[in-house]
């Protein structure tokens, strides 16, 4: 049995990777890694190790509350 990656469209992901979040909230990924760096604890970021994951739906709403980054 192969294995096959199953394709999930950005909007319907639970957490995205820093390029993916970049993409779609149309941030420049330096200024996002700047975000995540100084905010390590907020509720919109999962960490594995070193490796930062965006929870979309939680940083959306941060991003709601926001008039400029």
């Amino acid at each position: 049995m192969a294995n096959k990656s199953v394709e999930i469209s950005v909007w319907e992901k639970y957490a995205l990777t820093v390029k993916e979040a970049a993409a779609y909230f149309q941030i420049v990924e330096n200024k996002l890694r700047r975000i995540l760096d100084d905010n390590p604890r907020a509720d919109y970021v999962i960490w594995n190790g070193i490796r930062s994951l965006i929870k979309r739906e939680k940083f959306e709403e941060y991003l709601d509350h926001l008039n400029s980054i």
